[in-house]
Formats: C-alpha cells, sequence, structure tokens
C-alpha cells in the first residue's frame, strides 16, 4: 500500500489549545487554521481533543441555554479518547487509527514529547487510494432546505452524520456540515437574549446556515484532481454527481478509509 513512510514524514505541527480557554476561543480558533479538532493541553499534558462537533453539542444542550458562551470552557467539551503514536513509527500503523475512530493522532517524540499532529489531510498529501471516484466515495445523507436546525443538529448526533446534502425542489442546494451548526448556535446564542433562545432557535432553517456556494464533482473526475481540490480549498467533502444527480460524496473519511 505504501513505500515506508515515517509518521515524522507526513505530520503537521501541533495546533493546541488551553483546557482552560471559553470554547468560542477555540472555534475561532479552529477556523483559523482550518484544523478539527484541536489539541487540548494543560501544564504541558496532552488531556483530549476539542472538536466542532463537541462544541456545537454543548452550545446546543439545553442545560447550557442560560449560560454565556464565553463562560463554556473547552474543558467541558474535552473528548479525552484520543490516540497518539510515535514520530519514527510508520504511517501503515497510523492508517488503521484514523480508519477505526479517530481524526487525529497526537505525535510524541521519544521522550514523550508533544512535536506534532496527523490528520487524513496530511496523510492524503502522501498517500492517495488507487481506483476511481466511485470506489472511494460514501452514500450522501440528504436534508431539505426549509428543515429546522434543531432537527438537523438531532440527525446528526442521533446518526452520528457530520455532513449532509441540503436539497430544495429536488436539487442540490447546498451542504451543511457540523461547522455550520457550531457557528450558526454561537451567533445566536451571543445575540439573543436568554428568555427567547428555546423559541426562536426553533426558527432557525437548515438554508439559512448551509454553504450554498458548493463544489461538486462529476463521477468521471479523479481521484487526485479531488484530492487536491479537497486539500487546497481545506473542504471536508465533495458531492459527486452523475449527469446532474447526486450519487455520493466524497470525504476526507472515506479517502482514508479507501487506502
Amino acid at each position: 500500500m505504501t513505500n515506508i513512510i515515517l509518521v515524522r514524514d507526513v505530520m503537521s505541527k501541533p495546533v493546541t489549545v488551553a483546557k482552560s480557554v471559553p470554547v468560542t476561543d477555540a472555534l475561532d480558533k479552529m477556523l483559523d487554521v482550518g484544523i478539527d479538532p484541536l489539541i487540548v493541553v494543560h501544564n504541558d499534558e496532552v488531556v483530549g481533543t476539542v472538536s466542532r462537533y463537541k462544541i456545537a453539542e454543548k452550545l446546543g444542550a439545553k442545560h447550557s441555554s442560560e449560560i454565556s458562551p464565553t463562560a463554556i470552557h473547552v474543558s467541558n467539551t474535552i473528548d479525552d479518547d484520543f490516540t497518539f503514536i510515535y514520530e519514527d513509527q510508520e504511517i501503515d500503523v497510523l492508517i488503521p487509527l484514523l480508519q477505526e475512530r479517530y481524526k487525529l493522532a497526537v505525535v510524541y517524540d521519544l521522550d514523550n514529547k508533544l512535536v506534532g499532529q496527523v490528520n487524513s489531510g496530511d496523510i492524503l498529501g502522501k498517500v492517495q487510494p488507487d481506483g476511481d471516484l466511485s470506489s472511494v466515495m460514501e452514500r450522501a445523507q440528504f436534508i431539505e432546505a426549509g428543515e429546522r436546525m434543531v432537527h438537523l443538529r438531532r440527525r446528526m448526533i442521533d446518526e452520528k452524520i457530520s455532513r449532509f446534502v441540503v436539497m430544495s425542489e429536488g436539487k442540490m442546494a447546498g451542504v451543511v456540515s457540523e461547522t455550520d451548526v457550531a457557528i450558526a448556535l454561537l451567533k445566536f446564542r451571543e445575540s439573543v437574549d436568554d428568555r427567547h433562545q428555546e423559541h426562536q432557535v426553533r426558527n432557525i432553517l437548515v438554508q439559512d446556515i448551509m454553504s450554498a456556494s458548493v463544489q461538486s464533482a462529476e463521477i468521471g473526475s479523479s481521484v487526485e484532481n479531488v484530492i487536491q481540490t479537497m486539500l487546497t480549498r481545506n473542504f471536508g467533502g465533495i458531492p459527486v454527481t452523475d449527469g446532474g444527480k447526486v450519487v455520493g460524496i466524497v470525504t476526507r473519511q472515506s479517502l482514508i478509509q479507501a487506502l
């Protein structure tokens, strides 16, 4: 599958956040650097990761509605189930970890010092799956543009889906992801008085928060070109079409699964 490539050959600089900072700062940092999740540290020790999914989950929770977003700290959204690997190991050891469940691997040196991180983008920059686009895509999940955001969020949680293709009148209207939900909830919580939040949040529709400018890939496109587009433009997924009809979606996870 791969030549001998070591973790140090693909790893990137670790992007960290202190567990004591507000989730608003963590989300801003994720958007600035285009990285999700971030490594959470406390007293120079890695204690877990924080993701846009976890932030959206916390901001959307009913019991958090009376708390200012700036008063919710990363410590309240930490996922302490993270994986690590050493920089001198081969990436063939790392790939199954990213295939199974993890979005990111923490990289240590032989002194157990944090020296890097590896996510799917780092891997795909060096190693790419064989085959055509149909062999690396996954089934697209759909939601209507007029659906309520609260229902979208519920589906994301219950069905463990991070990205939906948005449909309107039988045509693709956009894409909506956990990032869009996290941003929308943060803006909503900051702008709407606590007393009115529970009622007014139900008025937010998927079409209000989706990314409408969607780049799709025709089924005959090369995998290499699609990956290049995803990495260059920092896309998490690209819908795949056949004659204008959405037949699937290529995501970073589906590409890692195909390795």
